[in-house]
């Protein structure tokens, strides 16, 4: 394996893509069916027929003209850069072909710990305070692990330590702001434009096409909201808590959308 340092086991990774750092892993660990967001049908494990020898995708400019707008709103959140960087040292699975099964599993395993990271980070930003029994440690001892540690991972149990973080940091920064409960709501190609949205609860609530141009939603907990082609020109999410570039990258913004801090717009909201 080449010669290089690694991180250590408590040191935050990358919570963001970094293709270049990659070995095209979703481009081959994924699966997809043909439907309006791809163009043909892949298994888990087969390259995509647009991947290039040098791991980059050949169509990347005209993703969503070809028929492939599913890659454009698919967001690793820095699993793929790690799995290959760190956990394999920069042997990729076709270098290595005997490690590619194990590889994509530990993708789809990383994946899941790097959004529960990315999610206790914005926890702290609004005051949440140390997460329980150190979950967040064990996170990042989890994603500077071998691919076995990565493997052995209890995902669900950490999947309940986190959520319980979130919710309390989430009812801490709205306590007394009377915001809307919409928590699960169903809000299919509703017209919520003219809404009073700040502070409210709308973890899990399923706003597909969704009318929320103009919308503040500042303090409002959009953890698992389902945001695909909600329309949000004109919002504000800059102050909006649990918010994942993958949410952001499935709806239709625009210049004037307001995001938080360090969160880039998609490229096709251009």
């Amino acid at each position: 394996m080449p010669d290089r340092a690694v991180p250590s086991r408590r040191e935050l990774p990358q919570l963001s893509a970094d293709c270049a750092r990659c070995f095209g892993l979703c481009c081959v660990a994924l699966p997809f069916g043909r439907s309006a967001a791809f163009a043909f049908d892949k298994a888990a494990g087969e390259e995509c027929r647009h991947l290039t020898v040098a791991d980059t995708c050949g169509i990347h400019a005209s993703l969503r003209a070809d028929g492939m707008a599913g890659c454009t709103v698919f967001d690793c959140l820095g699993a793929g850069q790690q799995v290959a960087q760190v956990t394999y040292r920069g042997v990729s699975w076709r270098d290595a072909p005997g490690t590619a099964t194990q590889m994509y599993a530990v993708l789809d395993v990383m994946r899941q710990l790097h959004e529960m990271l990315a999610l206790l980070t914005q926890a702290a930003v609004v005051g949440a305070g140390a997460a329980p029994d150190g979950v967040r440690e064990r996170l990042l001892d989890l994603v500077a692990g071998s691919p076995e540690e990565v493997l052995a991972a209890d995902v669900g149990s950490l999947r309940g330590e986190v959520g319980d973080v979130l919710r309390g940091a989430s009812a801490r920064h709205r306590a007394g702001r009377d915001g809307a409960a919409l928590a699960g709501a169903d809000l299919v190609g509703a017209d919520l434009r003219g809404r009073d949205l700040r502070y409210a609860d709308l973890r899990g609530a399923l706003a597909l096409a969704a009318r929320l141009d103009g919308c503040d939603l500042t303090g409002a907990d959009l953890l698992g909201a389902d945001l695909r082609d909600a329309r949000l020109d004109g919002a504000d999410l800059s102050g909006a808590l649990f918010l994942l570039a993958p949410q952001v990258a499935a709806a239709r913004g625009s210049a004037t959308t307001r995001l938080p801090v360090g969160m880039v717009p998609p490229a096709h909201w251009r």
